[in-house]
C-alpha cells in the first residue's frame, strides 16, 4: 500500500530555500517562497527577465552556475526546477544525503516533497494534494476559491454577505470582442491547447507532476482559439478581478509581464505553458512584435491564451497594439480591465488622488521619456500650470528632468510629491517629499522601478 503525503505547513522566514534551475517552473515557484519570506538561492547559468527583475531588486540571491553540491549547505528546502533527469537526480541525491527534503518538478514518484496546489484568501492557506493527479488537485482547489471567497471575509472569518453559489462572473460564457470590435459569445465546444515553439513548458505543479498543454474535443475536432487581454492590478494578487481569475483557470498558454503578480503564476494549472515576456526598463525584453506574434500564434494553434499584465492592459500597457495585432489575424479578444497602478499605488500609500476642495482633476502621464526628447507626446509645460494632481508613471530614470521642467514652468519647487514602490506588496516604501527635493531623495533612498510618482496637494490631504 502506497503511504500518503503527510501535510506540512513550513515556515520558512529567514530560512534558506534552494532552487535549481531559472526558467519557467523557477519562475512560478519563486513568488511563494519569498512570500512565505525565506532566503532563497537561486543556482542557475541563466535566468528569466522576470526572475533577474528579482534578483536586480535584491529579493534573492542568484549564483549564475549550474549546481554544485555546496550549494545546499545551510539549506531547509530544495526545489528542483529543471527538466534534465539525470542533473534533477543528482541534486536530489545530495539533498537526501543531507536530509534536506526536494521537490522534483520533472519526476513527482524521486522527490521527498510535493508542491501543492494552493489558493490564498487573505491569512487563509489552502493547499490540496490530489494523489498524484494535478487536475484533480486544481479542481478541489478552485471550487474552494470560490467557496472562500463567498463565504469568508477578508480576515477569514465566516460571513454571511455573499449567497450561496460561485461568486459573479464564475461561471457562464466569456464576453468577447471579435477581430472587427463588434459584440459576442465564444461559442461551446472544448479547446484543442497549444504545444507551440520559442516559450518555456509550464512543467511543474500540483504534487510535483509534469505537463504538457493540450486538450481535444469530444470529436475530436479543433475550434479555433482566443486571447484575452487581462489586468492582474498593481501588485497585490488578490486585487485581480473574478473574471480575471477566472479566465486564468481556463489558459492553455499565460503570456506574462515582470509586474503581475508571482503569486497567481504559482496558481496555474501544471500543464499551462507560461512565456516570460517581461519588459524589464532598459534590460534584456522581448520586441513586442514578438509577443504579439506569440499570441496570435498560440491562438490560431486552438489554445486560450492569457496575456497577464500589471495594472491594466490598456494604461501604458500597449494592449491596443495586441488587439490589433489579433485583430488582424483573425483571433478573437477579450479586454479585462484591471486595477491601475496609477490611482492604486497613491491610495495604497494614503493618498487620494482627488479630495473635495483640494483636487478636482488629476492627470496620469508617462515619464519614459526625457522632457527634451523628440519622440515625446506629453506637454510638460502645460501640466506644470495645472492646479490638480499628477501622476507619473514609469519615471525614476528622468525624474531630476522632469520636476526641474515643471519648476521651471511655473509649479512652486514645494509642491508636495511622493514615490510609491512596488504599491500593494509586502515591499511596498513609500517616500513623502516636495517637487524640489523628490529626485535627490529618490536617489538617497535607493528606491527603484516599479515606482509611481505623484505630485500635488494631495499628497498631505490626509494627514493627520
Amino acid at each position: 500500500m502506497t503511504a500518503n503525503p503527510y501535510p506540512l505547513g513550513l515556515r520558512l522566514h529567514g530560512r534558506r530555500v534552494v532552487v535549481v534551475g531559472g526558467g519557467a517552473v523557477a519562475t512560478r515557484r519563486v513568488p511563494a517562497l519569498l512570500d512565505a519570506g525565506a532566503d532563497v538561492l537561486l543556482v542557475a547559468p541563466e535566468l528569466t527577465p522576470a526572475l533577474r527583475a528579482r534578483v536586480d531588486a535584491g529579493r534573492l540571491h542568484w549564483v549564475p552556475r549550474r549546481f554544485q553540491p555546496e550549494d545546499l549547505d545551510g539549506a531547509w528546502l530544495v526545489q528542483v526546477a529543471i527538466d534534465d533527469p539525470m542533473a534533477a537526480a543528482s541534486v536530489s541525491a545530495v539533498a537526501a544525503e543531507r536530509r534536506i527534503f526536494c521537490v522534483r518538478a520533472d519526476d513527482r514518484t524521486a522527490a521527498t516533497a510535493w508542491t501543492p496546489a494552493v489558493t490564498r484568501h487573505g491569512p487563509v492557506t489552502v493547499a490540496v494534494l490530489g494523489g498524484g493527479d494535478p487536475r484533480r488537485a486544481m479542481t478541489v482547489r478552485d471550487a474552494i476559491r470560490e467557496l472562500l471567497a463567498v463565504r469568508l471575509g477578508s480576515d477569514g472569518i465566516a460571513s454571511t454577505r455573499g449567497q450561496s453559489g460561485p461568486p459573479a462572473g464564475a461561471t457562464g460564457g466569456t464576453d468577447v470582442v471579435d477581430a472587427t470590435g463588434t459584440g459576442g459569445a465564444d461559442g461551446a465546444g472544448d479547446v484543442v491547447g497549444a504545444t507551440g515553439t520559442g516559450g518555456a513548458t509550464g512543467t511543474g505543479g500540483a504534487d510535483g507532476a509534469t505537463g504538457t498543454a493540450g486538450m481535444t474535443g469530444a470529436g475530436g475536432g479543433r475550434r479555433a482559439g482566443r486571447v484575452a487581454l487581462v489586468g492582474a492590478g498593481p501588485g497585490d494578487p488578490e486585487l485581480i478581478t473574478v473574471k480575471g481569475w477566472r479566465l486564468l483557470t481556463e489558459a492553455d498558454v499565460v503570456v506574462a509581464d515582470r509586474l503581475v503578480p508571482g503569486l497567481l503564476l504559482d496558481e496555474l494549472r501544471p500543464d499551462v505553458e507560461l512565456v516570460d515576456a517581461s519588459k524589464i526598463p532598459y534590460g534584456p525584453s522581448r520586441a513586442q512584435e514578438e509577443i504579439n506574434q506569440i499570441l496570435v500564434d498560440r491562438a490560431l494553434a486552438g489554445a486560450v491564451v492569457v496575456r497577464l499584465k500589471g495594472g491594466d492592459p490598456y494604461v501604458f500597457g500597449r494592449g491596443g497594439e495586441e488587439l490589433l495585432a489579433c485583430a488582424a489575424a483573425g483571433v478573437t479578444v477579450t479586454v479585462v480591465p484591471g486595477v491601475t497602478s496609477s490611482i492604486a499605488a497613491p491610495a495604497a500609500a494614503g493618498i487620494p488622488v482627488t479630495h473635495r476642495g483640494v483636487a478636482h482633476e488629476f492627470t496620469v502621464v508617462s515619464g519614459h521619456l526625457a522632457p527634451d526628447s523628440p519622440a515625446s507626446l506629453v506637454r510638460w509645460d502645460a501640466l506644470a500650470g495645472l492646479h490638480g494632481t499628477l501622476v507619473i508613471l514609469m519615471g525614476l530614470k528622468n525624474l531630476a528632468a522632469i520636476t526641474a521642467t515643471l519648476i521651471a514652468h511655473g509649479r512652486p519647487p514645494q509642491t508636495p510629491a511622493a514615490v510609491v514602490q512596488e504599491a500593494t506588496t509586502g515591499t511596498q516604501r513609500v517616500l513623502r517629499s516636495t517637487l524640489g527635493e523628490v529626485a535627490a531623495d529618490l536617489l538617497a533612498a535607493d528606491l527603484r522601478p516599479p515606482a509611481v510618482v505623484v505630485v500635488g496637494d494631495v499628497v498631505g490631504a490626509l494627514d493627520g
